[in-house]
């Protein structure tokens, strides 16, 4: 089943972490990162491993498979080294369905900004208003011109979150709350706001920009639909896993070059301001000491997903869709479904109840 957009993820409570939120880190590929497998761009061919292969706990797996199964899942899929270890469909749901990423196609968004940074059409750091013009929003000129691109992929943009409808990106929609830069708040708005910009910046539709520098080039199907006011990502179980591919390896596809910039990629992949030490540009952030929440004001303490590993970086949408990366272990997984039904605020229980799952399974 597909699923409109929705605010909250949900939430635990968790435990304090000792971690240095805003240290810079590069993501570590693992030992093996050169060994790392890339399926072929046209068919249905992806090698596969065993678990037995990898010595993790196949006694583990039949407990792994009813979760998901209790929870909803329509796709789930772990890739090892790029090859897969797990594909499974549930119920009517098969490999060939389309189901939209819901907000973990943000991270879409995010390397797309990236590429168009890397090929000289914008900067990160420019004002949005270069590519939007004076009077896309209700602020003053000076207000608007404030508000970097930089601030849209940090959910910092300074709008006015509470206004009737946060996913409205109409002018009168988009008031002034606080100075861009100063306060987090997951507005969806602004984040959409970000199309228009690569589609002026670059003088070509958001969509088709990202499915020729994206899609096309690392073998996923799948499109952009509007829904209402948002942008949603539909695919293909693989697709996703394809592109968790592409940035367990920082955006290189095999040898070729999807996002050459790759200082953009640590950038996007750490900690991008001290607001919310556990985002980045559009992705969500294991390990930190803390976070904030969509839907929320609040500041949670302790780490994301607890029983995660804590180097774990993660595009999440609403009703439990899941890309998951481990980069130290050339690890992708991929959760596609209804909503698990453990929805609070903050980040899903799902989460951490799937993690407790999964490290028994891969020994861990």
């Amino acid at each position: 089943m597909k699923h409109l957009p929705f605010l909250f993820f949900a939430s635990l409570f968790f435990f304090m972490s000792c971690s240095s939120d805003n240290e810079v880190a590069d993501i570590d590929p693992g030992p093996e990162a050169s060994a790392l497998y890339f399926p072929p761009i046209g068919g249905s061919e992806w090698e596969t491993v065993s678990a037995s292969d990898l010595s993790w706990n196949s006694s583990a797996e039949s407990e792994l498979y009813d979760f998901l199964n209790e929870k909803g899942t329509d796709g789930f899929i772990i890739l090892k080294d790029g090859k897969i270890v797990v594909e499974w469909y549930f119920g009517d749901f098969i490999a060939s369905d389309n189901h939209s990423w819901n907000s973990a196609g943000k991270t879409l968004t995010a390397m797309t900004v990236g590429i168009a940074q890397t090929e000289g059409f914008l900067s990160i750091e420019d004002s949005s208003q270069i590519y939007l013009g004076e009077g896309w929003s209700m602020l003053t000129p000076k207000q608007e011109a404030n508000i970097k691109i930089r601030h849209h992929l940090t959910m910092t943009t300074g709008l006015d979150y509470t206004v009737d409808d946060p996913f409205c990106y109409d002018q009168e929609c988009l008031l002034y709350k606080n100075e861009p830069g100063t306060y987090w708040y997951y507005h969806n708005a602004a984040y959409t706001i970000l199309d228009q910009i690569i589609t002026n910046a670059t003088a070509t539709d958001f969509k088709q920009y990202s499915y020729q520098k994206i899609r096309d080039k690392i073998g996923m199907q799948g499109n952009w639909i509007k829904v209402g006011y948002n942008n949603l990502f539909f695919s293909n179980t693989r697709s996703m896993a394809r592109f968790g591919l592409l940035c367990l390896n920082q955006g290189t596809w095999d040898t070729v070059e999807v996002l050459a910039d790759k200082s953009y990629f640590t950038e996007m992949t750490n900690t991008s301001q001290n607001l919310n030490s556990s985002y980045g540009y559009l992705w969500w952030l294991n390990g930190k000491s803390g976070f904030k929440a969509p839907g929320s004001e609040a500041n949670f303490q302790g780490e994301l997903i607890p029983n995660a590993p804590s180097e774990l970086i993660a595009g999440l949408g609403a009703f439990d869709q899941k890309l998951y990366l481990v980069p130290s272990e050339n690890l992708v997984v991929v959760r596609l479904g209804d909503d698990a039904g453990e929805s609070q605020l903050a980040s899903s229980s799902f989460d951490n109840q799937l993690w407790e799952k999964l490290n028994a399974y891969f020994n861990n």
